[in-house]
C-alpha cells in the first residue's frame, strides 16, 4: 500500500521524495489512465497553492485532449499551438507563466488561475501530452518547480 510521507525537507528533497513515490505508484502498472490518475492526485497532495493539476493528451488529429486531472472542470479540447498548453506542447518546451493573464491567448477554463506551469510529456521525442498546473498566485512556479516537475514527467512517461 502506498503511504504518504510529510514534506519536511528542502523543496528538492520533497520533489525528489515525491518522484520515489510516483515510481512506487507506477511500478507495474501499464494502464495509462491509471498512471496519469494517481500521478495527477499525487501532485494534487503534495504542491500548495494551486487549483488545478492534470494531464492534456496529445491526439493524431494535433489536438489535446483533457485527460486525468484534479480540480474544476477543464477545457476539454485544446489545439496544438493555442494557450499555454498548446505552445508547450508545439514548442516541446516547458512554459512557466507567472501572469497568465499577460499570456497571449490565454484560454480561461478557471478564472482563479493566476500563473501556470505546462511540462510536455515526451515519449521517443515525441510530444504525447503536457502536464498542467495552474495556481490562483502570480508567479508561484519557479526555477526548482520547472527542473523537478520536468524530472517527475521524465519518469512518468517511462511508464507510457
Amino acid at each position: 500500500m502506498f503511504k504518504v510521507e510529510h514534506y519536511t525537507k528542502s523543496k528538492e528533497e520533497n520533489y525528489a521524495l515525491v518522484i520515489k513515490q510516483l515510481s512506487s505508484l507506477l511500478e507495474g502498472e501499464t494502464n495509462r489512465v491509471a498512471n496519469l490518475s494517481n500521478a495527477s492526485a499525487l501532485l494534487n497532495q503534495f504542491l500548495d497553492r494551486i487549483n488545478w493539476v492534470g494531464f492534456y493528451l496529445l491526439e493524431e488529429n494535433g489536438e489535446l485532449v483533457l485527460g486525468p486531472f484534479q480540480g474544476l472542470p477543464a477545457c476539454v479540447r485544446i489545439p496544438l499551438g493555442k494557450g499555454v498548453c498548446g505552445t508547450a506542447a508545439k514548442s516541446k518546451q516547458t512554459m512557466r507563466v507567472p501572469d497568465v493573464h499577460q499570456f497571449p491567448g490565454h484560454i480561461a477554463c478557471d478564472a482563479a488561475s493566476r500563473s501556470e506551469i505546462v511540462v510536455p510529456i515526451l515519449k521517443e521525442g515525441k510530444v504525447i501530452g503536457v502536464l498542467d498546473i495552474d495556481s490562483p498566485e502570480l508567479d508561484r512556479f519557479d526555477e526548482i518547480d520547472e527542473k523537478m516537475l520536468e524530472e517527475f514527467v521524465k519518469v512518468l512517461a517511462s511508464y507510457m
